[in-house]
């Protein structure tokens, strides 16, 4: 009969030490997006957010064009255009009010055109308090 009783209470124990280990919350790998993270890291390493990147692919966008912050990509021979909404909530830039084209900016012979260009927000704590920034 005790060893029925500590046979018992053994596999009761696992059995909630296995509850636990599933009810217990694994640790979050947390990343700051390359979009931030490149204005404010002083070094001059490349990071790039875990789960953003394809096989054979280096973009971090996207998150950007998931969230609406990026809301289309047009590409001609000559110009590649990138159309930004900064009024999306999660956006943490605003607009400069303008366009910005960069001559060869997309590849040689190809500008890059920013629409509109988008600059730091100020009022976004990680921008404010950015020595890079500031």
């Amino acid at each position: 009969m005790a060893r029925r009783n500590l046979v018992s209470g053994g596999l009761l124990a696992l059995l909630m030490a296995i509850g636990l280990n599933l009810a217990t919350p694994r640790p979050a790998e947390a990343f700051i997006h390359e979009i931030i993270g490149a204005l404010c890291r002083f070094g001059a390493e490349e990071v790039i957010p875990p789960g953003q990147v394809r096989e054979g692919s280096a973009s971090f966008l996207r998150a950007l064009i998931a969230s609406g912050f990026i809301t289309s990509i047009d590409e001609t021979s000559t110009q590649v255009t990138v159309h930004f909404d900064p009024t999306v909530p999660q956006s943490k830039f605003m607009s400069a009010g303008f366009d910005l084209t960069i001559p060869d900016g997309a590849a040689p012979g190809v500008d890059l055109v920013l629409s509109p260009l988008v600059v730091p927000n100020p009022a976004f704590p990680a921008h404010a308090n950015c020595a890079n920034l500031n």
